[in-house]
Parts: C-alpha cells; structure tokens; sequence
C-alpha cells in the first residue's frame, strides 16, 4: 500500500527541487463504496481513471500540482500546522476503511472518530459507541503511563502506543514533553537498547547488514516512503557511554526521529531510522540467543568502508541531494572519518560531534550572563577527548575567534583536554589520535583531573568521558576555590554515567555552582534554597536545525549553521530562567524553540549561498511555524 507521498503527492522539502511541472500520468484511484450507496457489497470498491491533474480542490483526492500555498512546501494531505483545519481522506491507494483503518497506526483516532466517519469508513459495531475527544485521550494515555514505576515499561507502553495511533502518541508526547522526555530519549533509551532483544516486537526501521552488501540501493527501495527528508543511522558501536551494542542500536535512531517529529515537527513520514549492523564486539550480545543482529565479531577497514561507501552513494541516488544524514553513536575513529569525508558531498551531521557542541556552546554563551565576560575571557578544561568532548572545544573556538578576530590556534590555547592518559600536551603529540593533535598544548605531563583543575585553573569544567563519578568532591571543591561561580557540565549519558549529580555539585560547591547535564536530575534543595538543574539536551538543537535545512533546501552543512543555531537557542533564555539559575529555557516551549533555531539556520544558509529553496520566505519564524506536523486528529470525509 502507498501513500500520496510515495505518488509523488509532496511533502515539505521533497528531494526535488522547488515544485516542477510535471507530465500526467493516468492514476487508478481506488476508492471504497461511500455510504449512502448501501445497495451493492461493501467490499466493492469504484474505479477511477483520470489524468493527476484533472483531481480538482473540491474532489477527494488533494491537488497534486503543487500549487498549494496553505502550508509548507507541498503540504497536499494536511499535517502542516497551517493545514489542521482542512478535511482530509485517510487514504493510500485506496481508502482506509473498517478493521483495516482501526489497525493503521497513521490515521487510526479509536474511539476520537465521529459520528459521520463511523458511516463512511464502516466502523460500526467494531468500536464502543462513545465519542471521545483527542484531548481526553491524552488524559487517559498520561495516567496510563504514569501507573508505570519502571522507566523502561513506559518506554514499552509508549512505542506501543506509536505502533497504534501516532497522531495520539506525538500529541501526548508534545503535551507532556518534559516528563516524557526521559522516557522516549535519554536516559531510559539507554536500557531499552541494552534489553532491545528481549522487548523487540515488531521491526522500526530499517537494518542494513553485510548481508546486503552490493544490494543496499534494492534494501532503501523497500522502505514504504519514499520522500525521506531525515535519516538517523547508527551502527551501534558506542551507544551512549554503554559501548557496543551492536543491532540494538536501534532504539536510538527511533528515539531521535521521533524527537525529530515531536519537537521538530519533521513528519514522521519523512523519517527515516536505519542500522549499519557490521557485527558486535560484544561478547555478551553474541553469546545470547535473543540477540537480534549479526553473531560475528565488527567488520572494520576495507569492508566497513566500503559497505558504508555503498550506503552513503544508495542514499543519495534514493532519496536525492538534500536528505539530512545524521550520524549517530559511531565509535570515535569511524565518527570522525565519516564526517570528514562526506560533509564535502553530503547533508550530513554529527549530533554527537556537532549537535552536543551546538547546545553546549548556547548554555556557556548565555552563562557569561550569570558570570560576566565573554568567551575569551573564559579558560575550559575538558575531561574526554572524544567525538562530543573534540567537537565542543572546536566549536567554542570558532566562536571565540569569530568574536575577537583572533587567530583559531591562538584561541584554542585557552581550552585544555584530559584523556584516559592525562592531560594532553604537546609532548605526547606524536602518538595523539588526529583529532586529539589541534588541542596537545605546551606545558608538562599531569596524570589525573586533580592536579590539571588546580594547575590550568579553569572556570568552566566539562565532562564529557562517559565515566560516572568522575568529578568528585575534591574535583569541585578546587573548582569553587578558583571561581566565585564556577561552571560545572556534567555531560554524558545516561544518567548513571554522569560525571557527578546535580546535588553533588550544588553542596560540594556550597551553591556557588552554574550546573547542566546531559540526563535529567530532579531539583535540588540546598540551606533553604532550591536549585533547578539545567539539561544540556542536544534534543534543544538537532530538531530545529534539521528543520531549518530542509525548509530552506540547504545542500551542506556548514559550521556557521550550528553557530547561528547556539545563539539561538541562547536567545530565548529569559531573565525569569537565570533567576532560577538555569542556562537553557525549559522544554515546555521547545517547539517555539525550535522554529526560532530552524529560522536562524535558514537565514544563516540562505546567507551563505547553501539554500536551494527560493525565494527566501520573508518571515522565516513564521514559515517554520507553518511547516511544523501538528499532531492533531484531522476530519476524514
């Protein structure tokens, strides 16, 4: 069964170019016997044959010339915000109807139908005869949830819930977006991947494996949409910080896109989550007989780079030039490499490398706020010299040296990097990693976090290792001595990896502390004050900037696109927010959020020559609003 956008019926930011004329094929449309002709079987359908462009505004079928200016680009079946209110008909190539449209996850509304939907799609008797508003379901779904204790059974319940109504899922996930959050996304994510082969119900995604090695453009072609505008691949080596967990993977690129759609207000038929599945390292994955993915030890060198050369070229020659490519959770020596060699002829993004910089660099820019001074005035000191750990120093660089027209060597001598050997310095250059190399500094051996704290004297500590407990008491305590307000990111992921907790820099700083973290912690009282933790989530910036690339066409990334998307996102931090002592604005408004970064970044590519969509919208805030899946039941004829 196909959907209007596999017809070539559009979607915002189709891979196409702005909308072409095009010839008019002869479309068979099937539809079902409407209602008022009972006479004849139910089962009969009616056959229509007709050009594609004699399907006027006022037949059933929307106007597939792309003429339509009420939404997004192409928004022809109604899942743009400015598109809500229009009647739409529940259909591929024929019209849903009865069982078979209650069992549809994208147009099922259960007991939401109305009255006249129930005569036209034959749904009689195959639901309670109450009528019950989207709106009271989310009631329902939330206190659902919340009967839950176990994070991960409501994880369970929730990608139940989006195998069966995803209009419901997304709109009690935007609703609640705060307390579900951890729950779809980090930390909860994390466990879901790890027991990913004993909750495994049904397939998300696609998964690519040695197997389809020399077919991979034949394994795209069976995915159901085919207007792909988002695409989240893993191969699962470094999930998190709980390693290689191979196939399992999975769960992150899912959990992405569906922020992607919640917060972005990409649509979910424009996503696209994939697995590189190349084997696993994992003894314990390849000894279980629930695993779910290659039992052989990981690929790497030739084979790998040739199986993901073969992807990368089927994904362009599939979905076209300006698909976005994010790669998520590779292990460090193929992250880099992948994003080095593909960012010069694809629309590609690193969201741990560039994203977690991104949202990084916003909480420190709207910090020098709470602190005083700017960047410049500011020295760093990192502990991890990863893909996350590398990718935020180089970003506080570049905007270092955008700011006071320095000299990018020069300002990268005020930002320091603690590896599992030490401190990196110049003296250990030769047997550095690449992407270690820019940040070997002059200055003698230090061997633990400590010593480097009390001799490079930072005020702002970044922890980025994915080893729990790193910044302990004494850590802090110099920290607090060095600094009337020291800045604290406790970064990695999940929750039981963080370098501390929210309480334990709060007290061992006496309160003096400017915290975030990469996974949620609770507020925290301390000598009568309460102090609420900030998250540096990367889900504040990668839905926005994906949906700032597609709605202006954008062809590359460019490191000034995730410039223009920290200032952003530092913008809209309120005076009320650095009252409470918080670096990020709450989530409550991350869809807001996120149409102001995606507007910025669409300025910034149209600035640079990048976009491809023209004109250039006048109101590009208001553009990305209109752009934006709204969740909300639609009326079916």
């Amino acid at each position: 069964m196909r959907s209007p956008e596999q017809l070539g019926l559009g979607g915002c930011g189709s891979k196409g170019d702005a909308p072409r004329k095009r010839s008019s094929p002869m479309m068979k449309v099937v539809c079902m016997t409407p209602s008022s002709s009972r006479t004849g079987d139910r089962n009969n359908s009616v056959v229509m044959e007709t050009p594609l462009k004699e399907l006027k505004k006022d037949s059933p079928v929307a106007d597939v010339d792309g003429n339509s200016s009420a939404g997004g680009p192409q928004d022809v079946y109604g899942e743009d915000r400015a598109t809500e209110d229009q009647f739409v008909t529940p259909w591929s190539v024929s019209v849903a109807s009865g069982y078979t449209l209650l069992r549809d996850p994208h147009f099922n509304k259960g007991l939401a139908f109305n009255e006249k939907e129930r005569d036209a799609h034959y749904l009689r008797g195959l639901l309670p005869p109450s009528v019950i508003p989207q709106e009271t379901q989310v009631k329902k779904m939330i206190q659902h949830i919340r009967q839950y204790q176990v994070p991960l059974q409501k994880y369970m319940a929730m990608m139940d819930l989006q195998e069966r109504n995803e209009r419901l899922f997304y709109k009690l996930l935007i609703d609640h977006v705060e307390e579900l959050l951890p729950v779809v996304y980090t930390p909860t994510v994390g466990e879901a991947c790890q027991k990913y082969g004993s909750i495994f119900m049904r397939p998300q995604g696609l998964y690519i494996s040695l197997k389809e090695k020399g077919k991979i453009r034949e394994v795209l072609r069976n995915w159901p949409e085919k207007n792909i505008q988002v695409i989240v691949v893993t191969d699962g080596e470094r999930i998190l910080g709980l390693g290689d967990l191979g196939c399992q993977g999975m769960g992150i690129p899912v959990g992405k896109l569906s922020l992607y759609t919640a917060l972005g207000g990409v649509r979910p038929s424009a996503c696209l989550p994939i697995t590189i599945d190349v084997g696993t390292n994992n003894e314990k994955l390849l000894n279980d007989e629930l695993y779910i993915g290659l039992k052989q030890r990981r690929a790497t060198g030739q084979e790998y780079a040739e199986l993901m050369n073969e992807f990368m070229t089927a994904l362009k020659q599939t979905y076209g030039e300006k698909v976005l490519i994010q790669f998520e959770d590779f292990a460090n020596h193929n992250a880099f490499d992948l994003l080095e060699k593909y960012r010069s002829t694809h629309l590609v993004f690193n969201d741990d490398i560039q994203g977690t910089a991104s949202v990084v660099l916003a909480g420190l820019v709207a910090a020098l706020k709470l602190v005083g001074g700017n960047l410049a005035d500011h020295r760093f000191l990192f502990l991890g010299a990863g893909e996350a750990g590398t990718g935020i120093a180089e970003l506080i660089a570049l905007e270092t040296s955008k700011q006071t027209n320095a000299p990018l060597e020069e300002v990268r001598k005020n930002i320091w990097l603690v590896d599992s050997k030490g401190l990196i310095v110049s003296s250990r250059k030769d047997s550095l990693q690449h992407f270690k190399k820019p940040w070997a500094h002059e200055h003698e051996p230090v061997k633990n976090l400590l010593d480097a704290v009390n001799q490079i004297k930072p005020t702002v500590l970044i922890g980025t290792s994915g080893q729990g407990r790193t910044f302990t008491k004494e850590v802090i305590e110099a920290m607090s001595s060095i600094n009337e307000k020291p800045i604290i990111l406790s970064l990695s992921n999940p929750t039981s990896q963080s370098e501390c907790t929210a309480e334990e820099a709060y007290k061992w700083s006496q309160g003096r502390a400017i915290f975030a973290s990469g996974s949620p912690f609770p507020p925290v009282e301390y000598e009568g004050k309460v102090f609420v933790p900030g998250q540096a989530n990367n889900a504040y910036i990668f839905p926005g900037f994906g949906l700032g690339l597609i709605m202006s066409g954008t062809i590359r990334v460019h490191d000034d696109l995730l410039l223009a998307a920290s200032e952003a996102l530092a913008s809209q931090v309120s005076q009320e927010n650095f009252d409470k002592g918080l670096i990020y604005p709450p989530f409550t408004n991350i869809r807001k959020i996120s149409a102001h970064i995606a507007a910025k970044v669409a300025a910034k590519a149209y600035e640079l020559g990048l976009a491809t969509r023209l004109p250039q919208p006048k109101d590009l805030v208001k553009f990305a609003e209109s752009c934006m899946y709204t969740p909300s039941y639609r009326t079916y004829r």
